[in-house]
């Protein structure tokens, strides 16, 4: 009989920490489930649905996958990429066909990157200032041309700052970088 302490060693041995193996099944079965529908759609000859017939469409099948195996198996890391890559799917189908979605993709990019920490962190409570950080990038990148002529109504010291918004970001950026914890 192995001991308690054993036991932990060789489980730590096994899976690389003290945390239990994820349930693997979730992420192939939907990949396989989603692809299978999607190709057996397209050779069956269904017309409803023509317009699902593209890469997007697979990219938002790879996302329910990811988002599958993180809620479904508790796999909670696989929750961002998830929405990033369904996010990005959803953008492809949408963009230029529906009149209120952005065609603006970086900025739909850094908005489905701070939803999927928004979400991430509501199982984790880890990410919430990375999803206000790309929440408001996504707002600077999706509103940029109103926010460029409200500061230029203003024409002094904040039009001069927003000249300048990239430069102070990467300062920011350098501060997180090398700033010393307390």
């Amino acid at each position: 009989m192995y001991s308690t302490k054993k036991k932990k060693v060789i489980q730590v041995y096994l899976t690389g920490s003290g945390v239990k193996m994820k349930n693997q099944r979730i992420f192939p079965g939907i990949i396989l489930i989603g692809f299978g529908a999607y190709l057996f759609l397209q050779q069956s000859g269904f017309t409803a649905l023509q317009t699902l017939y593209s890469w997007p469409t697979l990219l938002i099948i790879i996302g329910v996958a990811f988002l599958g195996q993180g809620y479904s198996a508790k796999d909670h890391e696989a929750i961002l990429p998830g929405v990033i890559i369904a996010g990005f799917g959803l953008h492809y189908h949408f963009a230029g066909k529906i009149l209120f979605w952005p065609n603006n993709t970086i900025g739909m990019l850094v908005l489905f990157i701070s939803i999927g920490f928004f979400l991430r962190f509501q199982k984790t409570n880890n990410g919430l200032f990375q999803a206000f950080l790309f929440l408001v990038l996504a707002l600077l990148l999706l509103f940029y041309d109103k926010v460029a002529e409200y500061l230029g109504l203003l024409q002094n010291g904040l039009s001069f700052v927003w000249k300048f918004w990239p430069a102070i970001i990467i300062l920011v950026g350098i501060y997180f970088l090398f700033r010393k914890k307390k």
